[in-house]
């Protein structure tokens, strides 16, 4: 494509960069990626998208934000109090960058719209806070044929990482890693544990680079490798992962094969 003046000059470091030049640019122009979560992970991830250029970005939330929020939602402001976090949050992206489309999906994600909320976009980002609809996003991206970027945060600590089973070979999926959601009330909930506000923002950040780094098709993609960051240490780690022969999912003899609310 041909860019205007003001958009070469906005993508210059990008656009200098030997990984990704004009046509690089124009992949991430063209690319749609929709966000689930609009909070924590989804501020810094969606702001670093759409300053990236990212032609289209699709957000899915259903809360408003609260006072509580502004602590690590970077997105929203105290004027924004009691407003959809989708229509912040796009309020945010459109200053930052009028080149981006950004569609807001102000629902719940479910069994029932989870297909097609994916369906129009090439990467789902997946910034949500709770396991059931984790498993849900894992078995409709694998479902649907899409690449997924999963992260998650809780007090001093984050993970990282990218599911792309639908592709076969050497990629597993969130179920090989987590066959079956924890018991209820074993793992914290932000809300119960607490969280660094900057330790979302890292982990946001990285989830951003990562999705970047899967549209241009560059680097090393983490599918089949998880990201372990430790605050309090300031250390990282990775974990192997390989796809489980006996995943329900994506396994020899799948027995997950439709969307189900059952199935998390």
């Amino acid at each position: 494509m041909d860019f205007t003046e003001d958009q070469i000059h906005r993508y210059a470091r990008h656009i200098i960069l030997d990984e990704v030049g004009g046509t690089g640019q124009t992949k991430l122009l063209d690319a749609k990626v929709l966000v689930v979560g609009a909070g924590g992970l989804g501020s810094p991830l969606l702001m670093y998208l759409a300053a990236a250029g990212v032609g289209t970005l699709g957000i899915v939330d259903n809360d408003r934000v609260s006072l509580s929020n502004l602590q690590r939602q970077i997105a929203h402001t105290t004027e924004r109090i009691d407003a959809p976090k989708t229509e912040s949050a796009a309020t945010t992206l459109r200053a930052l960058n009028p080149d981006v489309r950004v569609v807001t999906h102000d629902q719940r994600l479910g069994p029932d719209n989870v297909a097609a909320l994916i369906a129009d976009y090439d990467i789902v980002a997946d910034g949500s806070d709770n396991f059931p609809t984790r498993f849900l996003l894992n078995d409709a991206c694998h479902l649907g044929g899409k690449t997924l970027v999963s992260a998650a945060v809780l007090r001093f600590d984050g993970q990282l990482s990218t599911f792309k089973s639908h592709l076969g070979g050497a990629n597993p999926c969130y179920r090989c890693i987590y066959p079956t959601p924890p018991p209820e009330g074993l793992i914290p909930s932000c809300a119960e544990g607490g969280v660094l506000g900057a330790l979302a923002g890292t982990m946001g950040t990285l989830q951003a680079t990562e999705v970047i780094k899967e549209i241009l098709g560059i680097g090393e993609s983490l599918s089949g490798t998880l990201m372990i960051y430790e605050g309090l240490t300031a250390s990282f780690r990775k974990v192997r992962v390989k796809p489980d022969p006996a995943c329900a999912l994506c396994g020899a003899q799948p027995s997950i094969t439709t969307v189900d609310a059952d199935a998390a």
